[in-house]
């Protein structure tokens, strides 16, 4: 078994260039899906690890106008009302023994910091907020402190910026104790967040904090309805999650004095679930993926097909020589089985190199993964290059092993 082995590999090598075109088709199948799917678990990385920080810990009570309706499903939906400030403070003051609860109120999603002759894109975040931010949203303090009680029911001038900021407005020094212009106000730094990824909660190290009275003066609400806060629940024991959100669900009910038969005009929804939407459609992405690379491989394996009965015509008057020489049909059969196979495992063994560079090179540049190493999709592909040289294989294999020595020998 071993001699007819490396007979095969000297045959491929013989005939180098009509088995690299199949080798180069199959590894091209084998790169889409190994690329695509290496790329698709650096993002499942990138996300997992981005938000983290948050867990299964968290869930938030937001104005949302989806899904609210009155009057049975036949009715029409119910325009949301914002939670208004009063509420909100409500909320907690009623829940804070159960969780750790944190309002939140938007100034700004697209913010501009300035200091000296330096300033930020506009893409900062500026949210207001409370005591209780930081041990919601899992922040750390790197350099500074929190808000004061006096800072938060006084409205006072100060922020609590991101490390992003911190980079490209205080490269060689502290912030602390400097004034930055926020969107045309100034503030007195008194903190500074340790980094958290550019996608992590509500701003990720693009972000200012502000007390929430300071919010409520210096970026009054938009539009006629008012600006809509959020209620940020942290719970400590996940098990108990789901029992706290309906209660949660209840209290809110109640303060928004909703009747019996009126339905939500709120949402409660965990702080992970549009994560694991995206996992979800990921996962369809995946399975798309590995359909189109299915096809290629079915393609590929029609033209090894091609190439190796082409092979069988052409080396008819060899295959008469070896069974002259005592070889068996059986001998014949696995050589001829074994090409099929060596050049779909070498052709796997490119696009497996291929795919894995590229979808790493997605997964580190533009998300700023980890290294990936998909062990799972590896030997998937080489799987499928083991079953397409199989299946390609074996017609050419049994039609040389069938070939009729006398015949072959006076072939040419």
């Amino acid at each position: 078994m071993f001699n007819i082995f490396f007979q095969s590999l000297e045959a491929v090598r013989t005939n180098l260039v009509r088995a690299g075109v199949t080798m180069f088709i199959i590894a091209l199948g084998i790169t889409s899906l190994v690329g695509v799917l290496t790329s698709i678990d650096g993002v499942k990385y990138w996300l997992s690890n981005s938000f983290s920080s948050l867990g299964t810990n968290t869930f938030r009570i937001l104005n949302s106008a989806s899904g609210a309706r009155r009057g049975g499903a036949g009715s029409q939906k119910v325009k949301a009302p914002p939670i208004t400030f009063d509420q909100a403070i409500n909320f907690k003051e009623k829940y804070g023994d159960k969780a750790i609860v944190s309002i939140t109120g938007s100034g700004n999603f697209a913010g501009v910091v300035k200091h000296g002759n330096q300033k930020t894109n506009p893409n900062i975040q500026i949210i207001g907020t409370d005591e209780n931010y930081l041990k919601v949203f899992r922040y750390d303090i790197d350099e500074g402190r929190n808000f004061s009680d006096d800072e938060m029911l006084g409205g006072a001038k100060v922020v609590i910026i991101g490390s992003e900021i911190k980079k490209n407005l205080f490269p060689y020094g502290s912030p602390i104790g400097e004034k930055i212009n926020v969107d045309n106000h100034i503030y007195k730094v008194i903190g500074v967040l340790s980094e958290i990824g550019t996608s992590g909660s509500m701003g990720g190290d693009k972000i200012v904090l502000i007390p929430l009275e300071t919010v409520r003066v210096d970026f009054p609400s938009q539009g006629s309805t008012g600006r809509s806060f959020s209620i940020n629940v942290f719970i400590s024991r996940p098990e108990v999650m789901d029992y706290l959100m309906e209660e949660a669900k209840g209290t809110f009910r109640l303060i928004r004095k909703l009747a019996l038969e009126e339905n939500d005009n709120f949402e409660v929804a965990r702080s992970d679930s549009f994560v694991t939407t995206l996992m979800d459609n990921l996962r369809l992405l995946t399975v798309s993926a590995t359909l189109i690379a299915i096809i290629t491989l079915f393609g590929a394996s029609i033209a090894l097909l091609n190439v190796m009965l082409v092979s069988v015509t052409d080396r008819t008057k060899e295959i008469g020589i070896r069974k002259a020489l005592g070889a068996t049909r059986q001998n014949i059969l696995f050589q001829f089985l074994w090409e099929a196979i060596i050049i779909c495992q070498i052709g796997g063994i490119i696009g497996i190199l291929l795919g894995m560079g590229a979808g790493n090179v997605v997964s580190t540049v533009l998300m700023k993964s980890a290294f990936i190493i998909p062990w799972a999709w590896i030997g998937l592909g080489l799987l499928l290059c083991f079953i397409v040289g199989i299946i390609s294989g074996i017609y050419p294999a049994w039609k040389a092993a069938s070939v009729d020595p006398i015949d072959s020998l006076r072939y040419e």
